[in-house]
């Protein structure tokens, strides 16, 4: 047989692997074939979600663990040399990998990422590991220091989880700057992508190169330490403390510290303990958080430790207020997105539910003269959705967004974790009594169904570790305003509630990122964006997944475990719940006092006024989901599936011939699925679960009269067709038939079927297919039998 009537596997298995194997390429160690990089992103259309193909190379070549050197990818006999050349440079790319490979199974096709060099190789000629290899140390001009970093291997244990693609890369970027003697670096990943974990494996890997040996892990919050000593960092038990009461112990190697306790608000300076040289490697994490102005309690510790290496890590582009601040750590050494998460499948997608109330789009003005429940004269001008909760309140606008978020809750699962983001401290009190009025029956089955969980009030910061514990049933609503924007690991939030005004992108990105992470095995896939504000705007921002800024400059803005600042003391309030659960919404609405919060202008003019007697509707409510390119859709799901669909076909005749020719029918779903096209979540919608992918197809794009899945059955049935077949394949095609009557084609197609209860009565799979006279038969015979269900 010619090589051009072998398949691409043949050619690989024939002429590709052995000429890798061949130039000393450890197959079992070195290899990695059909290396599978991404999980597949996960598509949600309603509330069905499914996961797109994953992106595979088919050989990548690793010279250590942690070190791939190559790329290659294989074509058939059809194809040229060079037909995969592009396909591998987008996977090295990915995978900051820098030579490129591709074969047909003649020969080579080399490119050089590094010099640009394009050159063709036979087969016999294939570079080996330590050719290549140093040829990596030359292009690169790789100094001893940073080859000792190079291969130093990561932290592992059995079972220990290794570094996914974009992990590694960042590891690796990380660790060879600072052995190139790169004193300030930035990496900025998207929450829920296993920062810490990073920064423990970049640490690791300098410290035991003894590259760097004394090292200081910065953060802002109590939580984040906590959870990075008895997480990520637990490797280096015995070797790490946790500076406490700013008492400094140099006999360790890793430190992790509060800034706030280095260098103290009473003028103690717990940093001036070390000598300024006593650290060589400092990591910031969540870097965002820290003003760059030169008086910060960050630049402090930084400027004093100048000598050491700084590295920023952060989810979230670094704003700027001023355009006179200068950069402080340069340009990323790495980024990787929200929107590169969920393509690839490690972050969860989300749908957006913008709603519009009356007031919120068409304003308010009260009559001239018109009072508020307290007496107060409001002042004559037009309020808008800036001003509710802030300067005004309407109760009834608190009412319905809490009557909206339960309605959806009580559609989907009355259990999804819920975080509900609030203008401040007192409208979160407030939207707490508004939901536990609207969820009257499983507050009172348990009272912890709802918290405020704010900076000001212990009893529900107390609770917090039970929301972010997914093993917790409770709390099930968070209602909160600043404290829950960050460092809040809730891998499963479900929904989040936008009742917030939000102008900063940096917010913005935290807040979302409350809901990216994925938990699948707990049934967490996607979540929800339920916005009241129009907040979901900034997705649209060019910023939101654009080149970060790398000005660091947010006057320290921030909160951190601390209540918020925008409510005085005594004005949060304590609402009084009566014996049935419910809350009367007018007592206890300024804390212990009856009078609203005053100006601090000394002015007879409250804070904010009380409306108690206006009526708010809902006027507008939409469903947006991501599209392949990452952009919101808001088109209904029926006019975007027929749209998808005819791009791909847009003639009946060319879906048919498709359909017709095609070796295994699914395959033409699959492929329509990596489009967008979730067919599962159209026939909710429609209801039509008795027609299969085939006729919904039809029906939805072409208008064609569809036939259910059990009338195309009886068709097969009455024209004869399956009496060619006798005695065992009779039986299994008569059973198959059947199958397909209940689930459809994809199941009949898979020859898994076969190890099915129903088929066992009819005999082993091996003598199911010989019945047919062999795989292949067997195989034709499902083809044709698919052929005959489609049957005009």
């Amino acid at each position: 047989m010619g090589k051009r009537n072998l398949s691409e596997e043949d050619i690989k298995a024939r002429y590709i692997t052995p000429a890798i194997t061949d130039a000393g390429w450890d197959i079992k160690k070195q290899v990695r074939l059909e290396y599978a990089f991404t999980a597949g992103r996960i598509i949600l259309r309603g509330n069905v979600t499914a996961r797109g193909k994953r992106k595979r190379a088919d050989y990548v070549l690793f010279y250590k663990n942690n070190f791939p050197l190559a790329v290659i990818e294989a074509k058939d006999n059809n194809h040229s040399v060079g037909a995969g050349l592009q396909q591998a440079i987008g996977y090295a790319e990915a995978l900051d990998v820098h030579y490129v490979y591709a074969s047909n199974g003649d020969g080579f096709v080399e490119q050089n990422l590094i010099t640009g060099e394009v050159k063709e190789l036979s087969l016999e000629k294939f570079p080996s590991p330590e050719a290549l290899y140093q040829r990596y140390l030359s292009d690169k001009g790789i100094t001893q220091t940073e080859e000792k970093a190079l291969l130093e291997p990561y932290y592992y244990i059995p079972n220990y989880k290794t570094p996914r693609y974009y992990q590694r890369v960042a590891i690796n970027r990380t660790v060879d700057a600072v052995a190139k003697g790169q004193d300030r670096l930035l990496l900025v990943s998207a929450t829920g992508t296993g920062k810490t974990f990073m920064t423990f494996q970049i640490i690791y890997r300098l410290w035991k190169a003894g590259i760097k040996k004394k090292i200081l892990f910065l953060a802002d919050r109590n939580v984040l330490i906590d959870q990075t000593i008895s997480g990520d960092f637990k490797p280096f038990s015995g070797k790490m403390t946790k500076v406490t009461n700013r008492n400094l112990d140099s006999s360790y190697e890793i430190y992790l510290a509060l800034y706030q306790q280095l260098t103290g608000d009473d003028g103690e300076e717990a940093y001036l303990q070390f000598q300024p040289n006593f650290f060589d490697l400092i990591v910031i994490d969540e870097c965002h958080r820290g003003s760059a102005k030169e008086e910060s309690a960050w630049r402090k510790v930084l400027d004093y430790f100048s000598s050491a290496t700084h590295v920023g890590c952060t989810a979230t582009p670094i704003e700027t207020k001023e355009a006179s601040s200068l950069t402080y750590f340069g340009e990323p050494i790495y980024e990787y997105s929200l929107k590169q998460g969920i393509d690839d499948g490690f972050l969860a997608p989300y749908k957006v539910i913008r709603i519009g109330l009356d007031k919120d789009l068409e304003g308010y003005r009260p009559e001239i003269g018109k009072v508020d429940k307290h007496g107060y004269e409001i002042e004559d001008r037009e309020y808008n959705v800036k001003d509710f909760d802030r300067n005004l309140v309407i109760d009834d606008r608190t009412r319905v967004v809490a009557s909206k978020i339960t309605e959806f809750l009580k559609k989907t699962d009355r259990y999804s974790k819920t975080i509900v983001f609030c203008v401040d401290i007192e409208h979160a009190v407030r939207m707490r009594l508004a939901l536990i009025n609207a969820n009257k029956d499983l507050y009172a089955e348990n009272n912890k169904y709802i918290m405020r969980i704010t900076g000001d009030n212990d009893e529900g910061k107390a609770q917090l570790e039970n929301f972010i514990d997914e093993e917790s049933t409770y709390p099930v609503i968070a209602v909160t305003s600043k404290l829950m924007t960050t460092g809040v690991d809730a891998k499963m939030c479900k929904l989040i509630v936008l009742e917030n005004n939000i102008n900063s992108m940096t917010e913005f990105k935290q807040i979302i990122g409350r809901g990216t992470r994925l938990l699948e095995e707990y049934g967490k896939t996607y979540f929800t964006i339920m916005d009241f504000r129009n907040a979901s705007r900034l997705f649209a921002d060019p910023a939101f997944d654009g080149k970060p800024e790398v000005v660091i400059d947010l006057d320290g803005d921030d909160p951190v475990d601390e209540p918020e600042p925008e409510v005085e003391e005594g004005n949060e309030g304590n609402g009084q719940e009566d014996g049935n659960g419910a809350v009367k919404e007018d007592e206890g609405e300024y804390g212990t006092g009856n009078t609203p919060p005053f100006n601090d202008d000394g002015e007879d003019k409250p804070r904010k006024y009380y409306v108690g007697d206006v009526t708010v509707r809902v006027l507008s409510e939409r469903v947006q989901y991501v599209d392949k390119d990452g952009k919101l859709i808001t088109e209904s799901l029926i006019d975007y599936t027929k749209k998808n669909i005819l791009q791909q076909y847009a003639r009946l005749d060319d879906f048919l011939k498709t359909w017709t020719e095609a070796e295994k029918k699914q395959a033409i779903i699959d492929e329509l699925q990596d489009d967008g096209v979730l067919l599962d979540a159209v026939r909710e919608e429609l209801g039509k679960t008795e027609l299969d992918d085939f006729d919904l197809i039809c029906h939805l794009a072409y208008d064609k009269a569809p036939l259910t899945k059990k009338e195309r059955a009886n068709n097969v049935k009455k024209r004869n067709y399956l009496y060619k077949y006798s005695d065992t394949a009779l039986q299994v095609l008569e059973a198959l038939l059947e199958k397909y009557a209940n689930d459809g084609i994809k199941e009949i197609e898979d020859t898994k079927v076969l190890q099915l209860k129903e088929f066992a009565k009819i005999g082993s799979p091996m003598k199911i297919v010989k019945a047919f006279g062999g795989k292949k038969a067997y195989q034709k015979a499902i083809q044709e039998l698919g052929n005959e269900i489609y049957y005009a």
